[in-house]
């Protein structure tokens, strides 16, 4: 009886929100705008409690759509990232494995589909799948790797600059009869890797955080680092881009400040863009979504950068502000596993586009539209790939609110950790005797949904 009214109750979620999209897309489809960082996690925002990065504009539109808190990426590293917002697909059925072009028919992503359906359909900024595809977009800009630009006249450009001139352009120069979806793919926070700097921001921006100390993660130790697996060593990539940033206290604080201050301006560059929207009517017309690619390292764990399967480095931010939402609904906080396979059929739900069965993220609509909570997933599995010729290690995870199992498929090296009460993951329980039973669980577990990510 319960699991009948536990279907009746999804049924009924499910059926009223697609009335609404249905309802409100027939008198005026919704226009799409995805508004996505680069190694930014989940913390790095003022509406998330942050002590010391400022990002108004970003807090304003979690303030007027719903922030999830517990939203993470299936694999942490820019590319197969991107690949998964693009298809709604966990890396081993897309098949990019780092930066190549994913393998799922261009018909079957989300720019695709709403282009085919009348969509202008813009890209600007970072792409990182292979060569970019400009021919598949009315409106296609494709740039990264650097903060300072050179432009045809000689001067220079900060990226985040380039990408606002852009969003800018696309948004006042777009047909007006037909409605839109821009991606508007920022490089920063992204670090210059080439670079003795790293992260390079505007010169205006430098008065920022100056009086500020950043503070120290607690497990950013030696110690830390010490207890990570015992393939992890100096030439872990982790570790050497630990290297680059973090291996001073003084190094530390000018990294870290140079690192909120890129991330300040792509916050200003956010508003900058709403406010485009504002002024041309069109924002509550307007679905819009501000994520990241993947979370990062402040040198938790004596490492940088991403790659692993540890919170710090999978959570990262979602904001989503729909018409269609409620005013109670507005400016609330939402913890259910939401994860960017789920970001394409989200969208193309609200622009009442059938989704290809190809696609295995779900439409997190019922989570802020329905009267009653949906049946969500509790729990999700993490994959990442082999590269840089072994220095990042290929990892696997059974990530569950409680409890997280990691798997080093290349060293068959298992981990276990209970988050409740190691949230930081340092006591690794896998070779407890106390947590077989629970070790075995997970693994089964593991293996399951493993099999069905492909």
């Amino acid at each position: 009886m319960n699991c009948i009214r536990r279907i009746l109750r999804a049924g009924l979620a499910f059926l009223g929100c697609h009335l609404i999209a249905a309802n409100l897309t027939a008198a005026q489809p919704l226009n799409v705008l995805v508004l996505y960082a680069d190694d930014w996690r989940h913390d790095t925002l003022g509406c998330a409690g942050h002590p010391v990065v400022k990002t108004p504009n970003i807090d304003r539109l979690a303030g007027e759509g719903v922030r999830f808190t517990r939203n993470a990426v299936t694999t942490s590293i820019c590319g197969v990232s991107r690949a998964t917002l693009f298809t709604g697909q966990w890396m081993s059925r897309h098949g990019n494995k780092a930066f190549k072009m994913f393998q799922t028919p261009w018909t079957e992503t989300y720019p695709g589909l709403l282009r085919a359906k009348g969509y202008f359909t813009g890209h600007i900024g970072k792409w990182h799948n292979g060569a970019f595809p400009a021919k598949e977009f009315d409106f296609g800009r494709s740039y990264n790797g650097t903060h300072w630009m050179k432009q045809a006249d000689g001067s220079l450009i900060h990226v985040t600059q380039k990408n606002e001139k852009d969003a800018l352009e696309f948004l006042r120069t777009r047909p007006t009869d037909k409605p839109f979806c821009l991606t508007l793919a920022f490089f920063a926070t992204h670090a210059e890797d080439g670079h003795k700097e790293q992260f390079r921001p505007q010169p205006q921006s430098l008065a920022l955080y100056n009086d500020v100390t950043i503070p120290v993660p607690p497990n950013a130790t030696e110690e830390s680092w010490r207890r990570m697996p015992p393939f992890f060593n100096a030439t872990n990539e982790g570790r050497v881009r630990w290297g680059w940033r973090f291996d001073t206290p003084e190094k530390f604080q000018t990294m870290m400040k140079n690192y909120y201050r890129l991330a300040t301006e792509v916050d200003a560059t956010c508003g900058r863009v709403l406010d485009e929207l504002r002024k041309q009517g069109l924002l509550d017309q307007t679905l819009v979504i501000f994520t990241t690619d993947n979370g990062y390292f402040h040198a938790e764990h004596g490492l940088a950068d991403k790659w692993y399967p540890h919170e710090e480095s999978i959570r990262v931010p979602l904001i989503v502000r729909d018409p269609r939402m409620t005013p109670d609904k507005r400016g609330t906080t939402n913890d259910a596993f939401t994860l960017n396979v789920d970001l394409a059929p989200t969208l193309l739900a609200a622009t009442a586009t059938p989704a290809p069965k190809t696609m295995q993220g779900r439409d997190l609509a019922p989570l802020y539209l329905s009267a009653t909570s949906p049946d969500w997933r509790t729990e999700f599995f993490y994959e990442h790939a082999v590269i840089a010729d072994g220095r990042i290690p290929a990892s696997e995870a059974l990530v569950q609110r409680e409890w997280k199992y990691m798997f080093w498929p290349a060293q068959n090296y298992e981990q276990l950790f209970h988050l409740t009460t190691d949230p930081r993951e340092e006591a690794d329980l896998a070779r407890d005797p106390q947590h077989a039973p629970r070790l075995a669980e997970m693994r089964t577990r593991f293996a399951e949904l493993k099999a069905a990510a492909n």
